[in-house]
């Protein structure tokens, strides 16, 4: 991967997510070299692992609504994420 790739702890995840879609293209077609199809790969681990600490991170912050005894949305509190 270029030096100029942009630092994955850094990347919002569309963009991280755009990148290692892009990755797995690359890999799945099997055109590229070898040394450059584990550096990407490489990269790709890195990407995967962002993805899923920002997703951590937005599950932390949903809440679910609270009815209530009418029907209607009385509040908020904290996703239970057991």
């Amino acid at each position: 991967m270029a030096d100029s790739a942009p630092d994955v702890k850094k990347l919002p995840f569309e963009q991280a997510i755009a990148e290692l879609e892009t990755i797995v293209k690359k890999l799945e077609e099997g055109k590229v070299p070898l040394e450059e199809s584990v550096a990407i790969y490489e990269r790709g681990e890195l990407l995967k692992k962002r993805c899923e600490e920002l997703l951590a991170q937005a599950e932390a912050r949903v809440e679910k609504i609270t009815l209530g005894a009418g029907g209607k949305p009385s509040g908020t509190e904290p996703l239970d994420v057991d």
